[in-house]
């Protein structure tokens, strides 16, 4: 499987991550997952290979975490990730994946021990 990074280019811990994964001799699979959001399911996955729950990789301090309902601690895993769907910017950026593992770009080299 190649290496994929979910970005935002206005992001800079986004941008010094792809940078950093450049530089180490790496050419990832650019997902904006702003204008290309990851299924349900691939989010799903994406949250198992780093070994956290979805509430782990939100961004509560976005509008949309409190304007979708996300800040409602009664929500199951099931109904955050359809949140994550339907309201992308809420995801954490940069998540790159390698294979089976995953990492969070803060601070970008976070994403080196998966290489």
């Amino acid at each position: 499987m190649s290496l994929v990074i979910y970005h935002n280019p206005r992001c800079s811990k986004s941008r010094q991550t792809l940078a950093l994964l450049e530089e180490n001799g790496h050419q990832p699979t650019i997902v904006e997952y702003l204008k290309n959001t990851p299924s349900v399911e691939e989010l799903k996955a994406t949250i198992e290979k780093l070994g956290v729950s979805p509430r782990d990789i939100l961004r509560t301090k976005e509008t949309e975490y409190k304007e979708s309902g996300l800040d409602n601690q009664e929500l199951s895993d099931s109904e955050v990730l359809n949140l994550m769907n339907s309201f992308p910017k809420v995801i954490e950026r940069p998540i790159v994946i390698n294979g089976d593992k995953a990492a969070v770009g803060r601070p970008p080299e976070n994403v080196l021990n998966i290489l």
